[in-house]
């Protein structure tokens, strides 16, 4: 993996992490929830990439830098949670940046094995949002990406803009870093711009509403 992937993958893995402990935190978990949240967050959806992959043990299992990075973040949050509610923004750009790491480096490991797109699409994107999804139904709530947001939909396009590359020659380290550029980039513009896809309004929602 070059330099860039691996340090915005750490910047990733410890946005994510402060994601799930703060989640945890605000439904009244204890410190090993917290952590329990943070970690599944930061390193859930590599966890399942691998295991769709066949790697086993997972790679966010073995390469202790990765859960010590998470299990450090969360616990931070626990002890300075109140430094961390009122960084809110640069978190939301720092959990961006993890995003299109995730998503570039989830692609990059999909197409080392296989070259199905379907594959590296779904395994990019899962890299990326599945430790959200796992963090939100621990929560005993919709996961995020479902209900609102130009999120998943960034990680989607950046893992499919890899696979691209690659197809028609590009090398892995120049799609990595094209990938995670065009992801973080319509992450920050969705945010910006508050993007968010189209929705079908029922009658029962609007006479809830009302």
């Amino acid at each position: 993996m070059n330099i860039v992937l691996t340090i915005t993958n750490y910047i990733g893995i410890i946005a994510f992490a402060v994601s799930g402990a703060m989640k945890a935190i605000r439904k009244g978990m204890d410190l090993l929830g917290v952590i329990v949240l943070g970690f599944t967050t930061a390193l859930g959806g590599g966890i399942i990439s691998n295991i769709m992959l066949g790697i086993h043990p997972p790679i966010n299992l073995t390469y202790l830098p990765y859960p010590l990075t998470a299990i450090t973040a969360s616990a931070a949050t626990f002890i300075f949670y109140s430094v961390f509610t009122n960084a809110n923004k640069p978190l939301m750009y720092a959990d961006a940046i993890g995003l299109g790491a995730f998503s570039a480096s989830g692609a990059s490991l999909a197409y080392s094995i296989s070259h199905n797109p379907l594959l590296v699409v779904l395994v990019g994107s899962i890299t990326a949002v599945g430790g959200g999804v796992i963090r939100d139904l621990l929560s005993n709530e919709i996961p995020v990406i479902l209900t609102r947001e130009f999120y998943a939909s960034a990680a989607i396009i950046g893992s499919l803009v890899y696979f691209m590359l690659r197809f028609i020659g590009v090398n892995d380290a120049s799609s990595a870093l094209a990938s995670m550029i065009i992801t973080i980039t319509l992450r920050f513009t969705a945010l910006k711009l508050k993007w968010e896809l189209p929705k079908r309004i029922t009658n029962e929602q609007v006479n809830k509403a009302i």
